[in-house]
């Protein structure tokens, strides 16, 4: 049976539907990765769908009760959770494609409400309407310390955070100035939008490579299990298109719809590919109008049939 997101923490987990109307204040980047695992693993086909779960759901139209796990949670049984949190903090937990999409992925469903807290506070903060507690991380044995900036799968769940106290009034400090705050504009998409942008407008078959090249690792010391940053992961969501074939005009438009950036940014993008000799443009002439421009994969590129391969190609593209 499902169960809800839950905090590691002693004595046991810290469910967070326990709370009514939660919000967690100023989490470090250690403590929102928790949070961000919490969710992964109550509702992983909404959180982080892999690439067959989103053409099962295409094949069928919507998401079906049929199609998630005895322990998959649907979003609409997710609790709802306020996230007040500092831009460095929030930067730093979603460096990569794989958590931020997944950030992306709760945003869409509303399960994650997030702002921008303006100053730091002593310690985080988890506090519902009726209770209240600060946070407090604690190592567990042979764990690392924590870098800023640091992201990886093995720091999820090294820390167990003691909840201390019991105060009501917790929650009223903080509502109001979360209200008045901004939202925090998170620039990567879900895996589902990413997915639907470019099966609309190229086809499943693309959708799939791209989401597969996004996935790929080439190495544990550039990736960190965390996958590309913004920069690469245009560069092969891109090359993906190229080696497909796709129409450029059709590529910079599936870009923008899944979320990846403007057509003006996927002009550069693909200046970049062409000037590292990896792509290169046929002029198809039509009977009225001006000739479309189709991509084509160069050099290795060209050669590169594996998600791993396309990766390996495109790492040292660079303005």
């Amino acid at each position: 049976m499902a169960t809800g997101p839950a905090l590691p923490s002693t004595p046991e987990p810290l469910p967070l539907g326990a709370l009514s109307d939660p919000i967690l204040v100023d989490p470090g980047p250690r403590l929102l990765r928790a949070v961000l695992e919490a969710y992964r693993e109550a509702a992983p086909a909404l959180v982080a769908p892999s690439v067959a779960d989103l053409a099962s759901e295409a094949d069928e139209g919507d998401e079906t009760d049929e199609a998630r796990g005895d322990d998959d949670l649907a979003p609409s049984e997710l609790p709802s959770l306020r996230v007040f949190a500092g831009e460095a903090a929030v930067d730093a937990a979603t460096a990569g494609f794989r958590p931020a999409s997944r950030l992306a992925a709760l945003l869409d469903a509303d399960a994650v409400d997030l702002r921008v807290l303006d100053a730091p506070q002593p310690n985080p903060v988890l506090a519902g309407a009726e209770t209240g507690f600060a946070l407090i991380g604690t190592e567990r044995d042979g764990a690392g310390g924590e870098t800023s900036g640091e992201t990886s799968r093995e720091t999820i769940g090294e820390v167990e955070w003691h909840p201390i106290g019991d105060d009501a009034s917790l929650r009223g400090r903080y509502a109001s100035r979360f209200a008045d705050a901004e939202p925090y504009g998170l620039r990567t998409p879900s895996r589902r939008r990413v997915y639907e942008g470019f099966a609309a407008r190229c086809d499943e078959s693309v959708a799939a490579a791209v989401l597969r090249t996004l996935d790929a690792e080439v190495d544990s010391e550039t990736s960190k299990s965390i996958g590309p940053d913004s920069e690469e992961t245009r560069l092969r969501a891109y090359a993906v298109g190229a080696r497909e074939g796709v129409l450029d005009r059709t590529l910079r438009r599936a870009c923008e719809d899944a979320g990846l950036g403007s057509p003006s940014t996927f002009t550069r993008i693909k200046r970049l590919l062409r000037e590292a000799d990896l792509i290169e443009t046929v002029s198809e002439s039509q009977p009225v109008g001006r000739p479309r421009e189709r991509l084509a994969a160069h050099t290795e590129l060209a050669a590169a049939e594996a998600p791993e391969a396309v990766v390996t190609a495109v790492r040292n593209v660079t303005e």
